[in-house]
């Protein structure tokens, strides 16, 4: 019977304290924040004998005279604007019903999408009978807020080009909290491979197209070589998630440079996943200089 043993490796010096290193603090319900009355109260907060309270599990936000508490695991609270990756649950008259890691089902109107083609024009009954060929059950897609209505869903669109039915790839689950907020969330990454860090927590991990203006929902032949790299990614972003780190393209590709020296079935490991956030962490603490 083979048995596997590892190592231990030299750390650097004062690497353990890393993760406590621009930390928020941390609090749990009923921990007091403040006795100050001069705060004003935010989300996940409330005041107990004039004293601000936490609500919830969470990170303390300070933003000027306003405290609120970002929980660590949420559900996705969608804003005007954000970037979601969502399965299509239903196939409703001149709607589809989109599952985003959401509290409610989100809505995709069938005016909100592009024709096939690009073609401009009214939906027609025609567009209607045909709906479920251009996007049905189970089909994933990329997608953007465009509202939110007034019970909290969502009403999503796929209007620009970069956005659509998405094609050969992997999808991984995160908490929402964990993704950082950037200009643009699509990103090609140098080895390879693209990545979509959606706001709702659900990342996609595909093939870079060969040619820069095909749509991120493509079809493309899985080679071997697309398939280790789209693996090991995805098995970072497990290991970042799971030591609570924010994902960003920077965070992604240190931690996939990190796991280099590592089989892409072992960085799961948990010695070895702690091994990798801390090289990425200790490359993100040296790029802030």
């Amino acid at each position: 019977m083979a048995a596997e043993m590892r190592l231990p490796t030299i750390q650097k010096q004062g690497s353990m304290s890393i993760y406590g290193k621009g930390r928020k603090d941390l609090v749990v319900p009923g921990d007091i924040i403040t006795s100050d009355t001069g705060f004003m109260r935010g989300h996940g907060t409330y005041v107990d004998e004039d004293k601000l309270t936490a609500s919830v599990a969470g990170e303390v936000e300070r933003v000027d005279k306003l405290i609120c508490v970002k929980p660590l695991k949420t559900r996705f609270n969608g804003e005007v604007g954000d970037v979601v990756v969502g399965r299509i649950t239903e196939v409703q008259q001149k709607r589809w019903k989109v599952e985003t890691n959401s509290r409610l089902d989100s809505v995709l109107l069938l005016s909100a999408v592009n024709l096939p083609g690009g073609e401009l024009r009214r939906r027609s009954a025609e567009d209607e009978l045909t709906m479920r060929e251009y996007l049905h059950e189970g089909d994933l897609i990329s997608a953007e807020v465009q509202s939110v209505f007034s019970d909290g869903a969502l009403s999503l669109h796929t209007r620009s080009l970069k956005y659509g039915k998405l094609g050969q790839g992997v999808l991984v689950q995160v908490s929402p909290s964990l993704i950082k907020r950037q200009k643009t969330h699509f990103h090609n990454l140098p080895c390879g491979a693209s990545i979509i860090l959606a706001n709702n927590g659900f990342v996609w991990l595909y093939p870079t197209p060969e040619q820069q203006e095909e749509e991120a929902g493509g079809f493309y032949t899985m080679i071997l070589c697309h398939r280790e790299v789209i693996s090991r990614l995805r098995n970072c972003l497990m290991a970042l998630a799971a030591h609570k780190v924010l994902l960003y393209d920077t965070s992604v590709l240190y931690c996939f440079e990190s796991s280099l020296q590592h089989q892409v079935k072992d960085i799961l490991k948990p010695e070895v996943m702690e091994e990798i956030v801390m090289l990425t962490q200790q490359k993100l603490l040296e790029q802030k200089g």
